[in-house]
Parts: C-alpha cells; structure tokens; sequence
C-alpha cells in the first residue's frame, strides 16, 4: 500500500507515468465492476473511462486515509453507475438482450472462480441476479467482479462491515435458492 500511497502522491504532482501506472493497476475491476452492473460493454467501457477521467480531476483533492486507492475509485463507479441507471429508468431502454450476455462472457475472461465452480453460464447468472435487491447486486459486483473486500465494499457503499456481510450473506443465499432449486443441492 506505500508504494500506492507514492504513486498517488506522484499523479497529484502531475507525473503523467504515475497515473497511467495506477490506471493499469486498477482498470480491469473497476471494468468488471461496472460491466456487471450496467451489462453493457460500450456504457461499461464509457463509464470505466469517466471514473478515470473524473479520477484525474479530483486527484487534487484526495486524501490518503490509510485504505486502498482503489476504493476511491469504486465510490466513483458507483456513483457514476448510479446516474447511469437513473438515465437509463428515464429514457425506458429495454431489457438486455440474450446475444448482448453472450458477447459480454467472451470478452469478460477473468470471471470469478467461485462463480466459474458452481458451473452456471452467464445467463442463468445474469438472469438470476435480476431478482436479487438492488443492494444485493451492489455487494455482489462490488465482491465478486471488483475484487473488494468487505471493508472495501463497506466503504464504497456507505455501510458498515456488518451490514455488508449481512447483505451477502443474504445474495448468496438467494442465488443459491435460484440457481439450485430444492432438490438438486442433493444431487451437486
């Protein structure tokens, strides 16, 4: 975490190698992340370009308080996903379409390996997850495509560790119950 911390300070004394460092480090869970959550590659690749850029912005006004660099900059996703999905509820776009899924599992090639174990394509999950709560697909994406830990994603979502790992607790065992109906936890 010190040598994040320096190369922080770095990016906040303009040395344009230092960011694009960070940039490299950082990109791909906080693509994965925002992937997950918009489930659309071109917003997801916008978005994930706005978190960077807005990332840039604001790097003057970052304070290092001791936890990872990254987490600033999943509160940024967040809140760019956020407005996001406002924009989208106000223009009615229609659902994800089934092909869309199939290309975002092609070009996604770091699936997390608990979801890979329990041996469920993309669309069961991605179907799935529709029925979770908001904030249960929040812990989910932030967990499990972003990597974060749980204080991580606590921080990120204004929410206690507890309340996290409750919220967790709770996805998992409802995409358990979708995704194993009564009877096939038998058998797997």
């Amino acid at each position: 975490m010190h040598r994040e911390e320096d190369l922080v300070r770095r990016v906040q004394r303009r040395e344009p190698e230092a960011f694009g460092q960070l940039y490299e480090e950082h990109f791909d869970r906080i693509y994965r992340y925002i992937l997950l959550r918009v489930r659309e590659q071109a917003d997801a690749e916008d978005i994930t370009q706005q978190v960077f850029l807005k990332a840039l912005e604001k790097i003057g006004s970052y304070r290092w308080r001791g936890t990872p660099f990254a987490s600033w900059l999943f509160s940024i996703a967040h809140n760019l996903v956020v407005d996001y999905w406002k924009k989208k509820s106000r223009e009615k776009v229609a659902a994800v379409a089934p092909e869309e899924i199939d290309q975002m599992v092609e070009e996604s090639s770091n699936d997390p390996a608990a979801l890979a174990e329990l041996n469920f394509d993309m669309k069961q999950l991605a179907a799935a997850c529709e029925q979770l709560t908001d904030g249960q697909r929040e812990i989910i994406s932030l967990r499990f495509a972003g990597g974060l830990s749980v204080a991580e994603s606590a921080k990120v979502m204004g929410k206690s560790e507890g309340a996290v790992k409750v919220l967790q607790h709770a996805a998992l065992i409802k995409l358990r119950w979708i995704l194993c109906p009564a009877g096939e936890e038998a058998n797997g």
